[in-house]
């Protein structure tokens, strides 16, 4: 029920690995993510630690799901002097492209320990249900 939207963004994602570049607005870094369906829902995780929650954009437009954060640099003293610095800083997005049979306008999010859940719940219109066959007095059941 979801769709990848960039056939390249993993390869991309990749490449910023091993480049150690950091995402801009522009051309944000991949968030790398899980999606499962669990029940009467999918559930999509992010893995975004280190971003406060005012840094975190969800927007829904149609049926795209747009995600993004950024990862800001800790405030230090003056006094302070960096020895190491691996920790990815920037701008990171990832986009996807919802299914119809998905209730776009019901969607939760929950961010704890670095990770941010998305629950989606399928639509009603798109859940099995049984439809009547009517031919004068005689009905039948059948599952739809």
């Amino acid at each position: 029920m979801l769709m990848r939207t960039d056939p390249f963004r993993e390869l991309d994602r990749l490449t910023q690995q091993m480049l150690g570049t950091t995402g801009t607005w522009s051309r944000p870094a991949a968030v790398p993510m899980d999606a499962y369906r669990e029940g009467d829902e999918y559930v999509i995780m992010m893995d975004l630690p280190g971003v406060s929650t005012d840094a975190i954009d969800i927007d829904v437009e149609r049926n795209m799901l747009t995600v993004k954060a950024e990862r800001r640099p800790v405030e230090k003293a003056d006094d302070v002097q960096m020895e190491l610095s691996e920790r990815p800083l920037g701008v990171f997005s990832r986009q996807l492209m919802l299914a119809d049979t998905l209730d776009t306008e019901k969607i939760t999010a929950d961010y704890t320990a670095g990770v941010l859940t998305l629950r989606i719940p399928i639509a009603e219109r798109a859940k099995p249900r049984k439809i009547a066959i009517g031919s004068g007095d005689n009905r039948k059941e059948i599952s739809g």
